[in-house]
């Protein structure tokens, strides 16, 4: 204590001074802890954009359902991560019988979903039923084939038996959709869950608590989550259809990020790379843009018109011009970062003399003046349909129809919408048609997969090659094969017949962006190429 010749006053002092608090803190009285007059904390929140509306987020349904927004609200029973690793995630554990058709889950304990209702296998097997309604609409992911019945062991166990072995079975579990829990309150009368739902519960670390079609959709952190929160509280998601209004809206400031496949052009994420001013990146190579060619239109039965085609573009100048170096050229129809594939195939570089060689061949001639081939009194003319809200798919498809205008072929382009552009793809009714494979967990078993099974459009788009019959056994195969040697050996075929018979052209390994503003930190990519990156952005 600090003294002084006047301490006999400080008695007086400290009186005086306890009066003047008591009065003062009456005229201004502290708010209590619950008052709602307190002024709350701000919250930590970002604004992104997405091109199209978010749908009924509805865990078991395909478009208008966005895989982002599902992957924020409901979870797996198992997890991929990087170098393809699967780990625990809603289970615990698991076991595998000998013969390779039974799956036994321990559940993890205490997880809730958003309401607060509980998980169990209870839960889980009204989910895998309630999917299992719709078995045909799930086939082009080969675990909805096999699957034949869902038993509850205890409380917390579960057991899935298949109709013969299929060893992607875990990572077929660990996509986004269809094999995610909704939540008991959420499941319509009669639980047919792929035409409709009460509400969108899940146990995932984000809710839904505000929609307005068309406009926006807010999320907010799960308070029941079983995991580690999010570091951010809100995620508000802007629809925004045009991608120039996407950029100009980040640009002032109305934005905190631009993420996603087909958000932003490439010109438009270079440009802003360039500025210095925002936080960009870009991943791995996590899925290859495609062309598919039809081969139930007698035109593009013929393998000599799908090479010449294939001859006929210009990877390298598409990628340089339109993705700005950004994606790389695809030489084969995966690259070589998936399990399984270690492909050494010859590319089919481009070469508008080979291309007019094949053409020539295949009775496709070019008369003196004409600027379309003929053949039997018929032009070669085709259709290429492409998703209008994906400005890469316009551009590459002008690329495409100038390069094989110059050997002799009309292709006339057609943007729709996306809903459009799917209906198409499953009917088979097409020409040709941008199409991408899925990407990791679902590569390459899935892409495969859909080459043999009929209603998803690629096997429909191979239906006239020569050797289909034995290409789908050795799908068969491969898939329910528990011998690493062989299940090698028989990718290794497979996809180097898909590369000869040029049914999928591949033009571009697909990279992904972001950008965002520097207040962000810790923005990375998901391991899966179709999950949500907000858990860790801080």
């Amino acid at each position: 204590m600090i003294r002084t010749k006047s301490t006999r006053f400080i008695p007086k002092i400290a009186v005086l001074l306890a009066l003047l608090i008591t009065v003062l803190g009456c005229a201004n009285p502290k708010p209590a802890a619950n008052d709602k007059t307190t002024p709350a904390q701000k919250p930590k929140e970002i604004t992104v954009s997405w091109m199209r509306d978010l749908g009924p987020s509805n865990p078991h349904a395909y478009y208008p359902n966005q895989l982002f927004s599902q992957s924020m609200i409901y979870e797996p029973l198992v997890s991929y991560n990087e170098g393809g690793e699967l780990k625990p995630y809603l289970a615990e554990s698991w076991n595998i019988s000998t013969d390779g058709k039974e799956y036994t889950f321990k559940l993890r304990k205490n997880v809730k979903f958003s309401d607060g209702s509980s998980f169990n296998a209870a839960i889980v097997k009204r989910n895998f039923d309630a999917i299992l309604k719709n078995k045909s609409t799930h086939t082009w992911l080969g675990i909805a084939k096999v699957l034949v019945k869902t038993e509850i062991v205890d409380e917390q166990t579960i057991k899935l038996t298949l109709s013969e072995p299929y060893y992607p079975t875990l990572q077929d579990l660990a996509t986004v959709r269809p094999f995610r829990f909704l939540g008991e309150a959420g499941f319509p009368e009669g639980d047919d869950t792929l035409k409709d739902l009460k509400a969108p519960i899940g146990t995932g670390p984000w809710m839904i608590t505000e929609y307005k079609q068309d406009q926006y959709t807010v999320f907010t952190r799960n308070p029941n989550y079983w995991g580690e929160q999010p570091k951010v509280d809100k995620v508000t998601v802007k629809i925004i259809p045009d991608s120039e209004t996407r950029v100009l809206a980040f640009e002032k400031g109305e934005l905190d990020m631009i993420f996603g496949e087909g958000a932003l052009s490439l010109d438009a994420y270079k440009q802003l790379q360039g500025t210095g001013k925002y936080g960009t990146a870009l991943s791995d190579p996590v899925g290859t843009r495609n062309i598919l060619l039809n081969s139930t239109n007698e035109k593009l039965a013929d393998q000599r018109v799908r090479l010449a085609l294939q001859h006929g573009v210009n990877k390298q100048s598409i990628v340089d011009g339109i993705t700005g170096g950004v994606e790389q050229k695809a030489d084969s129809l995966l690259s070589n970062n998936y399990p399984y594939v270690d492909l050494k195939v010859n590319p089919i570089e481009y070469s508008t003399a080979k291309a007019m060689a094949y053409l020539d061949e295949a009775g496709w001639k070019l008369a003196p003046g004409q600027t379309i081939r003929e053949k039997d009194g018929k032009k070669l003319e085709l259709e290429l349909v492409y998703d209008k809200t994906d400005p890469i798919q316009k551009t590459m498809g002008e690329a495409v129809q100038a390069a094989w205008g110059e050997i002799g072929i009309k292709l006339n382009i057609a943007g729709v919408e996306l809903t459009t552009a799917t209906k198409l793809l499953r009917e088979g009714k097409f020409d040709v048609r941008f199409w991408f494979n899925s990407g990791v967990p679902y590569d390459p078993h899935t892409l495969i997969n859909a080459v043999k099974e009929p209603s998803f459009g690629v096997a429909e788009a191979h239906s006239r090659i020569p050797m289909k019959q034995e290409l789908d056994q050795k799908i068969q195969t491969v898939l329910a094969s528990t011998n690493e040697v062989e299940r090698k050996k028989l990718y290794t075929e497979i996809l180097t017949t898909l590369h000869e018979q040029s049914v999928i052209v591949p033009i571009s390994y697909i990279k992904q962006t972001v950008v965002y503003n520097k207040s962000l930190s810790n923005v990375t990519f998901p391991a899966s190429r179709w999950d949500h990156p907000f858990n860790g952005i801080k």
